[in-house]
């Protein structure tokens, strides 16, 4: 058998796909693996460029291989798919893999550590309870309203409802309904304790973290957006510039240019939505600290609020908090406050 220099590796749950060339181009393996043959597979092949998809559990296959010695690309899914040919299965994807990973001007994404990876499963956990939290509140508004009763918007308003649901002599409420309610205040009570708890790993992670304390110098940058960022994102330089880190977060205006004319429209969100809700909310805390306490040390966020929406303000400030932000990663700095501000 004639030498394997690329391969492209479709990964799935029980069942891979192999597609291999060798130096000019040859194919020389096409064959399905089990999950249990698969390192066995690469050990008995001499170090070669392995292209995988970066979707489920392909990082952790890039840290296997690489450990064998292999080269290891990982492409977005989206890079791979015009190289698929005609109908779409295992073996056309690998083949599309394995074309795609020589591109010369083709993307790749960076393989996370274990560390961050640790830490995304944090993040995402906690996003996740805070949706089932979100989910409880309403549901305990929405049967409570079915009898009349409601209350003000936020906090205040749920432990009101709460209450009325604790108090036996509330004769409101039927029984049957106290019961379910009281389930699922006991279970919003759990949620909350276990946000608190994400919360506080969150901010113990963040103080062993140097770049994370770094990028807390942002202004909008607290410890969740910071170490979401430090996560997310294993190598800043992987990025040319701001423009394209802010544009992988997907707040950047979509381009339909032709005939030299540029046209832009709404933001992408094409990209990392968790990221891209960070950013915005940390520049609509921005936004409301300065109307409070005045805009006059920041004109152009100024400028911007009297001709746009406070939304529209918002996007634009999370684009700019994020260029800022790459700034930080890539070039080891740390924030320093603009001229008027510093003033």
């Amino acid at each position: 058998m004639q030498t394997v220099t690329t391969i492209g590796l479709d990964i799935a749950k029980s069942v891979f796909q192999v597609h291999g060339h060798d130096g000019a181009g040859q194919v020389v393996i096409r064959r399905q693996l089990k999950r249990r043959s698969v390192l066995a597979f690469f050990q008995k092949l001499p170090p070669c460029l392995v292209g995988i998809e970066a979707c489920a559990s392909a990082h952790h296959w890039s840290r296997e291989l690489q450990a064998l010695g292999h080269k290891v690309r990982l492409i977005p899914p989206a890079y791979v798919k015009p190289y698929v040919k005609r109908q779409k299965n295992d073996a056309a994807d690998a083949e599309a893999i394995c074309e795609a990973v020589t591109r010369a001007n083709m993307r790749f994404v960076p393989t996370k550590t274990l560390e961050q990876q640790s830490g995304l499963v944090l993040h995402r956990t906690r996003h996740l309870f805070i949706r089932q939290q979100t989910a409880v509140i309403n549901a305990i508004r929405a049967h409570l309203a079915e009898f009349g009763i409601v209350a003000s918007v936020g906090r205040h308003g749920v432990e009101e409802l709460l209450n009325v649901v604790a108090d036996p002599n509330d004769k409101r409420v039927p029984e049957m309904a106290r019961a379910c309610l009281s389930a699922f205040g006991a279970q919003l009570r759990r949620i909350q304790e276990q946000v608190l708890e994400f919360d506080r790993l969150i901010r113990a992670w963040h103080r062993s973290d140097e770049m994370s304390m770094r990028l807390d110098e942002a202004p909008g940058v607290g410890p969740v957006l910071a170490t979401a960022v430090v996560a997310t994102v294993a190598d800043p330089k992987s990025f040319r510039s701001g423009r394209n880190f802010s544009a992988w977060i997907g707040i950047v205006p979509k381009q339909h240019s032709s005939g030299g004319k540029n046209r832009l429209g709404n933001i992408s969100k094409q990209g990392d939505r968790y990221l891209r809700g960070l950013f915005v909310a940390g520049a609509l805390a921005v936004i409301r600290y300065a109307k409070i306490h005045g805009t006059k040390h920041r004109p152009w966020l100024t400028a911007l609020l009297a001709r746009r929406p406070t939304k529209v303000a918002a996007i634009a400030l999370a684009n700019k908090l994020a260029r800022m932000v790459w700034a930080m990663m890539a070039r080891g700095e740390r924030y320093k406050e603009p001229v008027a501000l510093a003033a």
